[in-house]
């Protein structure tokens, strides 16, 4: 395999637009792979080749940037190099294509920017009815950055309500306001469907069965990677994995030089320090997986062994001409969240790792492959502050450790301020918000409150009945804004932000309206006591939930917070029998994910984690304890 035969792209797009169920359906047709085995690996649904972490099969999305090679030969050259007589004919050229799936969230970019620098090509999604999304402008300004060559691919043409030439027109209008010069403009447009498995240069000829004529661009507009095989070697590490016999696992593109098995190198981290290593084994990727190999050349992806410790940003060199390269340029964390360890009643009994050291260890390895993730210590010895791009950046983080057996309670999502020419400054997010148009005064309503700023508004193109919106909103807006969303539109509206700049404080946002209900006592949940509470509120809990003091057991209708015993059962006597018990009127609970409760609770409240329960309470769990902390508050004002 020659350099000049290697093809490394990218493939991005906003949430949704059908990255990963592109990257199956080129697999199912690279002819590298029996179909049975594909179907094994997805379960028999496209997406799930790729995403075959439990949550992002149980999610749809994408969370961990993945990569994988196949081959390709395209038709013209097979037609060239097949035999036209009985004589043996030169085997036809092929091309090594390296495909990198990458996440489609914005709070995932930090997977996004890494990888980015593997590649000298991407493939941007977007979709043929919605177009250009908030994600869609973050990722291609990235590949713009880094000087990559871009295909767009309008997927899901196939829609009933698609609009290909349109949203073509409008990618190229996203390019020129982000000041892409002649040679990106210049960009070839392939119309697909990921889902039937077919590409075609014309959005009128679909009777394509096949990705010819996407493999086709990528071999024809990507170039191959710029390689330096006469300098000494350079290896930046965008990815490790993990083995529990080998330790850490470099993963990188080789710029310079060839790096071979048991070859001494040198190891330079990001603050500067060098140490020499060895090379005990060496992996080109080839398909799903890996293959040892005993070098690799410029231009090729390849994992390294033995390099332990190595983290991403470290260059692996040659030790007696140690060249560095510039380590990954990340964009900060604009969010952060209290975690501390379990101190409820219930601690210890659904998870296994339950104290601040083993809480420690967990976000430290976290850390190591997180690059967009930042953790400090925090008031005290039990709390870790964690920084992050976005709620569900760290709900994930929260949801793999529950599942991992820790139990741990999280804070109110808080934004991270900067100062800039003397005055704070906060993160400032693109809100696109697409919905009926009857619901447009309803999300109006709703996101005026939260210091939202219109910037673009009107009728969707090919797309009767719906209004798209886009507004700038402080980040601190978007924290419980879903919710209120869904609510306010009966679950009819689509929102997706992205982060867009740091202004000048924006004032004051209204918190939470109502209030909440305490419980009083520790227990089970009775019908019996949440019939006596049935006009206060809507509950967080059913009939037989063990609940203890200080726990938040539902939303009370009006304001203020109240106490109240969820576990009062009801006295039996002669008079009454203890049947009397099913007449009890119970509203049904609201079942709180994750995410949403981390955006419900306020700042005296946290949400407890563990592998079995999610529930929320107050900070400090006794009613006198509160009390105190209220009167002290007075004090001091």
């Amino acid at each position: 395999m020659q350099t000049e035969d290697i093809r490394n792209v990218a493939i991005i797009a906003h949430v949704d637009h059908g990255k990963t169920t592109l990257v199956d359906q080129m697999l199912y047709q690279s002819g590298m792979f029996r179909t049975e085995e594909l179907d094994q690996l997805a379960g028999g649904r496209l997406g799930l080749i790729f995403d075959s972490n439990p949550i992002e099969r149980e999610r749809g999305i994408t969370i961990l940037s993945k990569n994988c090679s196949i081959y390709y030969t395209p038709r013209r050259i097979a037609e060239e190099t097949s035999p036209q007589s009985h004589e043996q004919s030169a085997a036809p050229r092929r091309f090594k294509i390296n495909i990198i799936d990458t996440p489609g969230h914005a709070d995932f970019g930090g997977e996004v920017e890494r990888v980015l620098k593997m590649a000298e090509g991407a493939l941007l999604l977007v979709d043929a009815f919605e177009g250009p999304m908030p994600q869609t402008r973050f990722v291609l300004q990235k590949a713009l950055a880094y000087g990559l060559k871009a295909i767009i691919v309008i997927n899901k043409v196939d829609r009933p309500d698609s609009r290909p030439r349109e949203v073509a027109n409008e990618v190229f209008d996203l390019l020129i306001e982000l000041g892409a010069d002649d040679a990106a403009l210049d960009f070839p447009v392939i119309y697909a469907s990921a889902r039937d498995g077919w590409a075609s240069t014309d959005p009128d000829q679909r009777q394509t069965r096949n990705l010819e004529a996407l493999f086709d661009a990528i071999v024809d507009h990507v170039p191959p990677p710029e390689v330096r095989p006469e300098e000494p070697l350079q290896i930046l590490v965008t990815n490790v994995d993990y083995s529990d016999y080998v330790g850490r696992i470099a993963i990188g593109k080789v710029e310079a030089g060839e790096i071979s098995r048991n070859q001494q190198v040198a190891v330079i981290a990001r603050d500067g320090s060098m140490g020499e290593r060895r090379v005990l084994q060496l992996f080109n990727f080839e398909g799903l997986g890996r293959k040892e190999a005993e070098s690799v050349r410029p231009g090729e992806i390849c994992a390294v062994v033995g390099l332990d410790p190595v983290e991403i940003g470290d260059t692996i060199t040659h030790p007696e001409q140690p060249r560095r390269l510039k380590p990954i340029p990340v964009d900060e964390p604009t969010l952060n969240m209290m975690f501390r360890i379990n101190d409820g009643p219930f601690v210890g009994r659904d998870g296994d790792y339950v104290t601040s050291r083993q809480l420690k260890e967990r976000l430290e390895r976290e850390l190591r492959s997180n690059v967009a993730l930042r953790a400090e210590p925090g008031q005290t010895s039990e709390e870790f502050l964690v920084s992050g791009r976005g709620p569900m950046h760290l709900g994930i983080l929260l949801e793999n450790m529950r599942r991992e057996g820790y139990e741990v309670c999280a804070g109110k999502p808080k934004i991270i301020p900067r100062t800039i020419g003397g005055r704070t400054h906060e993160p400032m997010e693109l809100l696109v918000i697409t919905c009926p148009t009857e619901c447009q005064s309803a999300v109006m309503s709703v996101v005026v409150t939260r210091r939202a700023e219109a910037l673009k508004m009107g009728l969707m193109a090919g797309a009767i009945g719906f209004v798209h919106m886009e507004f700038r909103i402080p980040a601190r807006g978007l924290i419980g804004l879903n919710a209120r969303l869904l609510n306010a539109t009966q679950g009819r509206a689509i929102m997706h932000h992205t982060f867009l700049e740091y202004a000048p404080m924006q004032g004051e946002i209204p918190r939470r309206q109502n209030g909440v209900m305490i419980a009083s006592e520790t227990g089970a949940v009775t019908s019996y006591a949440l019939d006596a509470l049935y006009d206060r509120g809507v509950f967080f809990v059913k009939t037989g939930d063990p609940i203890y003091e200080g726990q938040i057991v539902g939303e009370h209708c009006k304001s203020g917070d109240i106490v109240v015993n969820a576990a009062k059962a009801k006295h039996l006597s002669n008079v009454r029998s203890s049947t009397k018990e099913t007449g009890a009127k119970v509203r049904p609970m609201r079942e709180m994910v994750l995410e949403a409760a981390l955006e419900y609770i306020e700042d005296d409240e946290l949400v407890e984690i563990t592998p079995k329960c999610i529930r929320l309470r107050k900070r400090l769990l006794r009613k006198g304890d509160r009390k105190k902390a209220d009167a002290a508050i007075l004090g001091m004002k």
